[in-house]
């Protein structure tokens, strides 16, 4: 039985034209190959949204068990809508929810994490329907209880189905033709990317891009998934994920892409002695509160330091609150979500020199302030004020010439 996994983001199921359209892609698939198909889909646009601002009317908090039972009823809608209308074109199908299968996952909710693939589930199905549409997105705790794993996660699950049941392959349908060099919504000259390794998408996508979910990009390069990214509305080639080794040119710059879901924290006034650093990111790690970018100043009379670093803007509230009831000693406090994370990154700039100079000369002629800065061996990434995020994003493109 040979078995495709095929994934449909929001846009590209956002209503019942679009829904048609995604019927006549596996429609096509089904006919030209005689496959069987595993079809995971997102929520409709902008469903997710409307449940999101509906919980928070009641409560804030995300992390809870109702979060994830409320916010995951936008794919059982689009997943039975999807599986409808194959069953009337006499595709037989049925739509599949996360518990069901199951898809088991702890129980960290609104960020789950998949534990297990129940694939006889799969298998069993297949025996007897040409298309499973299953719910992306979400899975079970072992406290039976509905999990989510965190926004864009159909993403993961379709590359954990992929990956659990033993394919090479994963297709992610989008509403762009692919990759971009950069947002091509704000830089008009982003050129398509053919082909980009896993790393380099892995440090796009944690870095804001929004193509594919950080996750997604994390497993199929642990399991060697090649990922097929590409449009729902045209007939082209989009982008192939790929191993480095496999990528003949290697550009120094492939990407530049930013972040607005960050927040900037600062504490003054700390006694310069060790182990203070760990105590205030361990009392964020039991909050489960990611930290990313840190720099930390000393005074010259080395007695205190100041410590700068950010965290997701969802997670600003809490952090904040966490340290202020801590006994962390330190003089003031400030926190400031109106900031933009710009990013470059290429597997090149492992081997050339001055590619950190361009990034900070471009930006300084462009009267830019850098605010933070941090880089691993194929990225460099700087924290600016929000108002300058267009234009830097089109200066940088401009400097690293991936321009069309």
């Amino acid at each position: 039985m040979s078995i495709h996994v095929m994934k449909f983001g929001g846009t590209s199921v956002a209503n019942l034209s679009r829904i048609k359209n995604v019927v006549q892609i596996v429609e096509n698939k089904i006919y030209r190959h005689s496959e069987r198909i595993i079809l995971v889909v997102s929520a409709m646009s902008g469903v997710t949204n409307k449940l999101v601002e509906e919980y928070k009317r009641i409560n804030k908090d995300i992390s809870t068990p109702e979060y994830d039972a409320i916010v995951s009823t936008g794919e059982q809608c689009s997943s039975a809508l999807i599986s409808s209308m194959l069953n009337e074109k006499k595709i037989s199908s049925r739509s599949i929810l996360g518990w069901q299968l199951p898809i088991l996952t702890d129980s960290n909710h609104s960020k789950a994490r998949i534990l297990q693939i129940d694939t006889r589930s799969f298998k069993k199905y297949l025996e007897d329907y040409k298309v499973l549409v299953v719910a992306g997105f979400q899975g079970v705790s072992k406290q039976n209880r509905i999990t989510t794993l965190g926004r864009g996660g159909s993403d993961t699950s379709a590359v954990a189905i992929a990956c659990s049941m033993g394919l090479d392959s994963c297709e992610i349908y989008t509403d762009v033709e692919g990759i971009f060099t950069s947002d091509p919504r704000v830089v008009k000259d982003a050129n398509k990317i053919n082909s980009i390794t896993y790393e380099e998408i892995l440090e796009l996508a944690s870095l804001g891009s929004k193509v594919l979910h950080p996750r997604s990009v994390e497993l199929a390069m642990k399991y060697g998934i090649r990922i097929h990214v590409r449009s729902s509305f045209e007939k082209k080639i989009g982008t192939m994920v790929i191993k480095e080794e496999s990528k003949i040119e290697r550009e120094i710059v492939t990407g530049i892409t930013s972040s607005e879901k960050d927040a900037k924290i600062t504490l003054k006034g700390i006694p310069d002695k060790p182990g203070i650093a760990a105590k205030i990111f361990s009392i964020l790690a039991r909050n489960n509160i990611n930290v990313d970018m840190i720099v930390q100043n000393i005074t010259d009379d080395g007695k205190f330091a100041s410590l700068t670093f950010t965290v997701p803007e969802d997670d600003e509230k809490k952090a904040v609150k966490e340290i202020k009831n801590s006994n962390i000693k330190f003089k003031n406090i400030h926190s400031n979500s109106s900031i933009c994370k710009i990013s470059i990154v290429g597997v090149g700039m492992r081997s050339n020199v001055g590619v950190a100079q361009k990034m900070f000369e471009t930006l300084a002629d462009m009267n830019i302030n850098i605010q933070v800065i941090s880089t691993s061996e194929i990225k460099i990434s700087v924290l600016i004020d929000l108002p300058n995020k267009k234009k830097a994003l089109n200066a940088l493109h401009d400097a690293y010439k991936l321009s069309k």
